[in-house]
């Protein structure tokens, strides 16, 4: 049967980091200025990577003295950035579970805050086989090993799996490594792209 490998934020997961900062300015051009000029998505980046949050706010503010408070919130409000789940593609995961098709996952995701999201969001702890967190591994997609790495680690062939991401820069790597991957739009249209497949949604 074929497996499917699904990554998480803003396929699964709402991640909209603006939502910690629109309380603060006028409007979102303004928050866009201010993640511009800190570097936030690079930044987050070194999280997903394996940092800890406290050591990576400590160095931002260390750069950006005068935005250390506004950094600190990327941290300690980061709840608000996951304001929740994508109905629609969590729908098609339990239907995708019953029918007993092997899930398992790929994600860019800091530990910490990996830890809180499965606590927060039950089906992310009981609906994979398998899930590969990049803080976890010091490997971050589209870097093409993490995706080796999960292939090894559950003995799959590229071949055999749906990889389903939002990112063309992770799908392109997926794709490269022989996935065939499905780049997340909204729900109906993934779910469009499985019945395709053959794949029973």
């Amino acid at each position: 049967m074929t497996t499917i490998v699904f990554d998480i934020g803003n396929v699964l997961l709402d991640w909209d980091p603006k939502a910690i900062y629109r309380d603060h300015f006028a409007d979102d051009a303004a928050v866009d200025t201010f993640f511009d000029e800190i570097g936030l998505f690079d930044w987050n980046l070194k999280q997903d990577h394996g940092r800890s949050w406290a050591e990576g706010v400590e160095c931002l503010a260390r750069k950006f003295p005068q935005y250390a408070d506004l950094i600190a919130r990327a941290d300690t409000d980061w709840q608000r950035s996951v304001p929740g789940s994508i109905g629609g593609t969590v729908e098609i995961l339990g239907r995708l579970k019953q029918a007993e098709v092997p899930l398992y996952a790929i994600t860019n995701f800091s530990a910490e805050k990996w830890a809180e999201c499965t606590i927060r969001f039950p089906f992310l702890s009981d609906s994979f086989r398998g899930v590969v967190v990049s803080a976890h591994e010091r490997l971050i997609k589209p870097d093409p090993a993490i995706f080796q790495l999960f292939l090894d680690r559950y003995d799959k062939a590229a071949e055999d799996c749906i990889f389903i991401d939002d990112s063309p820069a992770n799908i392109a790597s997926a794709a490269f490594i022989g996935f065939d991957a499905i780049q997340f739009r909204t729900p109906s249209a993934l779910s469009v792209e499985l019945m395709e497949r053959g794949v029973l949604v």
